[in-house]
Formats: structure tokens, sequence, C-alpha cells
């Protein structure tokens, strides 16, 4: 009687060990685009680890098949290591049409490397668009090329806009003229939610008139994200997930106060300690994130 007793006791606190564990929340997907911390970046795997400590388990890097200076498969084996998956990266090269077959077997080279690094997107962070309907026909045309390339490579294209392509050509908006003439098969947007709205319009309207072409967001803000209270990032998140994406990265840039901020003695902020407060700025935005209940 006494042995099945204690049987019993051990299988009670086994199965509670195992309900309490499975009851447990999944660990959000928090992503940083390393640009955010680039001036760091000299020690890969020692800046890795402090992305990895501030919170976040995602990244996105800058260009392919090279990552700060690394060959694709040493990148990722450093983000391995310190449980960061590479969802993107931000690369472009520009237009020629005199030398599209050379420029399209330099994207073979970034998608190949993307395959490595095992990522999901390949995003132009910026384009010169030119100033009318017949340049942005010519961009549109390009990256519908280059999004069926990389779509043989299992991968898909996407554009980061800033504020500028909220400026209005021959009656339309750029950015909408780019959704609206690019292939949804081979070209997506990612939306950079603080540059929308510093350009005037609103991330969550434009969530509602696109739904299926912006898959990936920028979560960016003054500084910390949602320390300025001006970004409607509940709004942004609900909508995002109710059209059915997931994937987005936080960005944080640089701000001017920061660079001309002075030590006690009237001396500027070196290097080093300007990207202390850039990590510290990166570890509160994924405080934030990680404990708003609209962020899943």
């Amino acid at each position: 009687m006494k042995k099945f007793f204690s049987f019993a006791v051990v299988a009670l606190a086994a199965v509670s060990m195992f309900s309490f564990a499975s009851c447990k929340p999944a660990e959000k997907q928090i992503g940083l685009q390393l640009y955010s911390v680039n001036q760091d970046m000299k020690d890969v795997d020692a800046s890795l680890a402090k992305v990895a400590a501030a919170g976040y388990n995602v990244v996105e890097t800058l260009r392919s098949p090279e990552c700060f200076g690394l060959p694709a498969a040493d990148f990722k084996a450093l983000c391995d290591k310190h449980g960061l998956k590479i969802v993107s990266t931000h690369h472009s090269i520009g237009m020629d049409p005199e030398k599209e077959a050379e420029i399209m077997e330099q994207w073979k080279e970034v998608f190949k490397g993307l395959n490595v690094m095992g990522a999901k997107y390949c995003v132009i962070p910026s384009f010169k668009l030119g100033e009318t309907i017949e340049d942005l026909k010519a961009v549109c045309d390009y990256f519908n090329k280059v999004g069926a390339l990389a779509k043989e490579y299992g991968l898909k294209l996407g554009y980061h806009n800033h504020a500028f392509e909220y400026e209005v050509v021959d009656g339309q908006v750029k950015w909408e003229y780019m959704i609206e003439n690019t292939d949804p098969e081979s070209v997506f947007f990612q939306m950079d939610v603080y540059w929308t709205t510093r350009g005037g319009k609103d991330p969550v309207a434009y969530l509602k008139q696109y739904p299926d072409r912006i898959q990936m967001l920028h979560i960016k803000d003054e500084f910390v994200i949602g320390e300025s209270g001006t970004i409607n990032f509940e709004g942004i998140f609900k909508q995002f997930y109710k059209n059915g994406m997931k994937d987005y990265v936080v960005e944080i840039e640089t701000p001017r106060s920061l660079r001309q901020k002075t030590n006690a003695d009237g001396s500027r902020l070196t290097q080093d300690q300007i990207m202390d407060e850039m990590f510290e700025a990166a570890r509160k935005s994924a405080e934030y994130l990680q404990n708003a209940k609209f962020v899943k």
C-alpha cells in the first residue's frame, strides 16, 4: 500500500510538472534589424550575444552573401550559437538595363547566401524612384524581374519605405503606385511604421487597404519603442495579425540628440558610449513588446 501511495504521489507530481510546463506561454518572436547596432558589429560574436541578451531571438541583417565581413555560413553559425533566427536581409543593387544580365548574376549570389542563412525574405531598403510615372514603372518592372528570380530560390523580395515614397507624382502616391504595379506573386512590402507616419499616412489604414501586400513590418519610434506616443502600435499589430501576417523587426536609429549628448565634462559621448545607449534602447524596446498584450 505504501509503495502504491509513493508511486501515485510521484506520478501526480510528474503530471503536474508536465501540465505546468505545457501551460507556459510560447516565447514571443521579437526581431531586431542589425542596422540598429551596426557600429558595434566589429566583433560580430560579442555583438550578437548582446542582441540576444537584450531580448531578441530574430534578426534582420545587412547584405548577402557576406554579413559584417563573414561568409553566410559563418554568420549563421554565430546567430545559431546565440539563438537568433535570421528572417531577412536588407540588400540593394541598382538597375542598369545595359548590365541587366550581370546584375541578375549578382542577385543570384545574394539569394544563394540567404539560402545558406535560412532567411525567408530579401528586402530592398531604399531605391531611387525618379520623378515621373515612367521612372516608377521602370522601377516596378525591375522589382518584378528580381522578385521572380528570388522566387526561384524560395525567397520573397520586399521593399522597405522611408517617407519620400509618399510623395505624389502625376496625381499618384509613389508607394501606392508601386504596390499596384508590382507582381503580388513576386514582390511584397515591408512597411516602416515610423516613416509611414512621418510621411503623413496612417499605417493602420494602409494595412487595411493592402492586407496581402504588406507582409513584414519595421517597428520603429523616435527612439525607444512606445515612448513617444506618436505611433499607434496596438492598432498596427492588431490589424497586421488580422491580415494573417506575423513577421516584424525593431529598428532603432541613433537620434540626433544622442549624437549631440555630452558627458559631465562637456565632451561628446564616445562611439562605445553611444552604442551602450543604443543597446539599452533596444533592450527597453524588446521589453515593451514582450509586455504588450497586443503583441503575440
